[in-house]
């Protein structure tokens, strides 16, 4: 009896200033980040990019809020995310060994085109015995994007099961992602990146908000999965509208930390856009 009327104080408590905290916290996120829509976009993409300007695709003469890498990573986890949602519902289950495979590879191209891209940005950007290292080939966006986008669908198709394992009382056991579903997404993430290759401020306007919010969202997932565990509430939810506290438990530390690492990066670089230095 103890115990639940404690719990019920601390919800109570918590229904208060979780939702205040967030408030303060989207206030401080547009009194900090640049001026304009997509300067608040190139906050969040600041906090987990390099930014460096040759590495991104551009609308005119002003680069999107993520690298090329991360802009495919991002949108495509976000997009992957809204996918199964809407087509997975609460299915839980891990993809089988097949598809995990297909993910594996993703995740090996990632880490194989990132690493030969760094590689090739050593060479250019230091003297000495750095010029050295070999590059197997020549770093471009196309690679970027794909692998990027590889990675996002990777990312996103771990994390869904792994949410309805946590948030639901009831779920469906059945794998989250099967060989069909993955493969229409596959579909629809390529035929994506074909249009961002054309880099037409049409298709780039919308894939700058979709990759910056991507972003955000997998912050605030993450984030909210770790509130809903450190107050003993998972496997308790039976509607989302249940998830409102939780939510905004997560949209406060993901915006925290957002915020923190912008804070840091930008009084040790001086400047909102790459690290000095780093043009390749």
């Amino acid at each position: 009896m103890q115990t639940n009327t404690q719990t019920s104080k601390f919800e109570t408590i918590a229904s208060w200033v979780v939702p205040i905290a967030a408030i303060a916290a989207v206030i401080a996120w547009f009194i900090i980040s640049p001026e304009g829509a997509l300067g608040k976009l190139d906050a969040i993409g600041y906090a987990v990019c390099h930014r460096i300007d040759a590495r991104s695709f551009q609308i005119g003469d002003r680069q999107l809020p993520l690298c090329a890498r991360c802009t495919g990573e991002f949108y495509a986890a976000g997009i992957a995310l809204l996918y199964q949602a809407f087509f997975s519902k609460r299915r839980s289950g891990l993809p089988s060994r097949g598809v995990m495979a297909v993910l594996f590879g993703f995740f090996v191209a990632f880490g194989f085109d990132g690493t030969n891209s760094y590689i090739y940005l050593l060479k250019q950007t230091s003297q000495g015995g750095l010029a050295m290292l070999p590059t197997l080939y020549l770093p471009n966006h196309v690679l970027r994007l794909f692998t990027g986008s590889g990675m996002g669908i990777a990312l996103a198709t771990m994390l869904f099961p792994v949410v309805n394992q946590t948030l639901w009382r009831t779920v469906d056991e059945r794998p989250a992602m099967e060989w069909k579903s993955l493969g229409v997404l596959v579909a629809i993430i390529t035929f994506i990146n074909l249009l961002i290759l054309t880099d037409s401020p049409i298709i780039l306007y919308p894939i700058a908000y979709i990759s910056a919010l991507g972003t955000l969202s997998l912050l605030v997932l993450v984030f909210s999965l770790l509130w809903i565990i450190i107050v003993k509430q998972d496997n308790t939810f039976e509607h989302p509208r249940q998830l409102w506290l939780a939510f905004a438990a997560g949209l406060t530390l993901a915006l925290l930390l957002v915020l923190g690492i912008d804070l840091f990066r930008l009084t040790f670089t001086g400047t909102w856009g790459g690290f000095p230095g780093l043009t390749g």
